[in-house]
């Protein structure tokens, strides 16, 4: 077997890249003051104050401008201590489904019965046959309710056996058992898991490491939850997509992507997630919610948070353990928003000296049952 040979000069410029990439993908998000990026810390601290009540947060995290002007762990919740997202997995999900599309190994408009044919109900209906990509995306595949996942062990084969009484595309109905199907699908054209797939695409280019993604018994990570990520990391997650897919000048995401994914592609007013509150009626978009005041979201299980907010440069991370969903938002829109303004503020040494403070004094509440 030949060597390839490299002359010094291009070993030199290779472990120069190589430095200068991994400092950069190892980069924590830079810090300011709220102040500095124009929001007051009086607000940020109405905002935490109206957090500690809800029962029981973990975490939370704000960017604006790109910068984090405050964040914040109830003990003994901590910074580097991995939390699962459940479903706000599935905005990654619909993350690695679109690098793929990307890449040419599938569309939206692609069948998924070919992907697999030997799983196939040898009397599959016509509305099965119908069911493209797009459908699982935007929770459209035509189920009456929404398919439950036994023992964590979702199968293809089960998925595909299930009746699809309506035609793909007409009726929203949440549905995890569709998210875990894009799962199966980008293993199928790529042979990796979304774990694996995800990690020099994403992860790595974000600098978040540790990542973990709980599999399925037939190998596929379990797409629509199951991914343990630290606060930090679902904050860079919002802020790659506030920023049209872009990281530190390379496009990570196509920023058709983006658009695509987060804008509304189906109305859910109707839906029974629509009781939970306003914000579950503003339409769905590729595994991502649209939310009030023009923004859009990932979310899961107990209060997990990745909300970005266009209009005002804004991201912010939660994570939780509660049923408090559209509480956690009004206490967005309720003291963040109003404490955001165009331009910087001028400092405010006693209110953010107040505000550290009440950060450092955080501490979780038993969750009320």
């Amino acid at each position: 077997m030949k060597r390839l040979l490299l002359s010094p000069r291009l070993l030199t410029t290779a472990f120069l890249l190589a430095v200068v990439c991994t400092a950069t993908a190892g980069q924590p998000l830079p810090r300011s003051t709220p102040e500095a990026q124009g929001v007051s810390s009086q607000g940020v601290s109405a905002f935490v104050e109206a957090a500690d009540k809800i029962n029981t947060l973990h975490s939370f995290m704000i960017l604006r401008h790109g910068q984090v002007i405050a964040e914040g762990w109830w003990k003994p919740e901590a910074a580097d201590k991995p939390h699962i997202l459940w479903s706000l997995s599935k905005s990654f999900d619909s993350t690695a489904v679109g690098l793929a599309i990307a890449e040419g190994k599938l569309s939206l408009d692609d069948p998924v019965l070919k992907f697999f044919p030997a799983e196939a109900p040898a009397d599959a209906s016509e509305n099965l046959k119908s069911m493209k990509v797009r459908d699982l995306l935007t929770m459209s595949c035509g189920h009456y309710a929404e398919p439950k996942i036994t023992n964590n062990a979702p199968t293809v084969k089960e998925f595909l056996a299930l009746p699809v009484p309506h035609t793909p595309g007409t009726h929203f109905q949440y549905n995890t058992y569709g998210s875990y199907m894009l799962s199966a699908i980008v293993t199928k054209v790529t042979g990796k898991t979304e774990l694996e797939y995800l990690q020099p695409r994403l992860f790595e280019p974000l600098g978040i490491e540790n990542a973990k993604w709980d599999a399925s018994p037939e190998g596929p990570s379990l797409g629509g939850y199951g991914l343990y990520l630290c606060t930090e990391d679902i904050a860079k997650f919002g802020q790659l997509y506030l920023q049209k897919g872009k990281w530190n000048g390379r496009q990570v995401i196509p920023e058709s992507w983006v658009e695509q994914a987060t804008r509304k592609q189906v109305p859910n007013d109707k839906a029974g997630h629509a009781k939970i509150g306003v914000d579950w009626q503003q339409g769905y978009g590729f595994q991502f919610w649209r939310c009030t005041h023009q923004a859009f979201r990932g979310d899961g299980r107990a209060g997990q948070l990745c909300l970005v907010i266009p209009e005002q440069d804004l991201v912010v991370a939660i994570t939780a353990d509660n049923g408090a969903f559209q509480t956690e938002l009004n206490a967005i829109w309720d003291h963040l928003l109003p404490a955001c303004s165009a331009g910087p503020l001028h400092e405010n040494s006693a209110a953010h000296q107040l505000l550290k403070e009440k950060l450092a004094s955080l501490v979780a509440h038993p969750l009320k049952k």
